[in-house]
């Protein structure tokens, strides 16, 4: 069975397989990332922010999916928000099917904030996935230009971003059937612990550095910084007080 879209695909039992592991990731990770705006690059059909406690949320996307529309119709690679006014970016599966994945990134770099997070999700060349894509080159997702993770990283950092976790999934071999994936499902336990880098999936968060950047520590911490010093000080004229009648008896 050959899909036509990533969104077909994720419809059938492979996908939905793949779908629910991504899912269960972000749904750890998104609680975690605090700011004002969060995005979600394509699949408006999904809701992949769904776990954020960030409150003003947007899925951008050029097109409808399925009759989802997206909050924003735009091109991934003119996003229209202000530079550093992201706090939250997540791109499931967005580079591996474009002709612009540099000028995404770049483009992504510019609206985040500093410290901000992007969480990318790709297929891994170097898994069972990859080989399949060798000779189901038609249809999605075999269809796209996948990402290893090494060179996603180096991509990354040649922006400032700084890799700071992640996570692989999808050990089974890319079966079309429910009943052959649990057939493999002792697979998963089993890759995380001896072929870490073979999942069929990557997950990954990385952190926008800005060099000779200073942090301002919000105020409620000077406040309390003020008040260890003053009982600080208080402590060392008590000690005056108490040494000095001592003399004096």
């Amino acid at each position: 069975m050959t899909s036509s879209s990533l969104h077909d695909w994720f419809n059938t039992a492979l996908g939905e397989y793949v779908l629910e592991r991504e899912r269960a990731w972000l749904d750890q990770v998104v609680p975690d990332i605090f700011g004002y705006h969060a995005i979600q690059l394509g699949a408006p059909d999904l809701d992949l922010l769904r776990e954020s406690r960030i409150v003003h949320r947007l899925i951008v996307a050029p097109d409808d999916v399925n009759g989802n529309p997206p909050d924003v119709k735009a091109q991934f690679h003119e996003l229209p928000f202000e530079a550093q006014s992201i706090d939250l970016c997540v791109l499931p599966h967005i580079l591996e099917f474009t002709q612009q994945p540099h000028e995404i990134l770049r483009e992504i770099d510019r609206v985040m904030r500093p410290e901000g997070r992007i969480l990318i999700i790709g297929f891994n060349p170097w898994s069972l996935f990859g080989v399949k894509k060798l000779w189901a080159s038609k249809g999605y997702p075999w269809r796209g230009q996948f990402v290893s993770l090494v060179r996603m990283k180096d991509w990354l950092q040649l922006l400032g971003f700084e890799p700071s976790s992640g996570k692989l999934a999808c050990y089974i071999p890319p079966c079309e059937t429910a009943d052959w994936q649990r057939r493999y499902l002792f697979l998963e336990q089993a890759g995380d612990r001896w072929w870490g880098v073979s999942g069929g999936v990557y997950m990954l968060e990385a952190i926008k550095r800005v060099k000779g950047m200073r942090l301002m520590t919000p105020n409620w911490a000077d406040q309390a910084g003020r008040e260890r010093k003053f009982a600080t000080a208080v402590k060392k004229e008590s000690a005056k007080a108490t040494s000095h009648l001592r003399s004096v008896k």
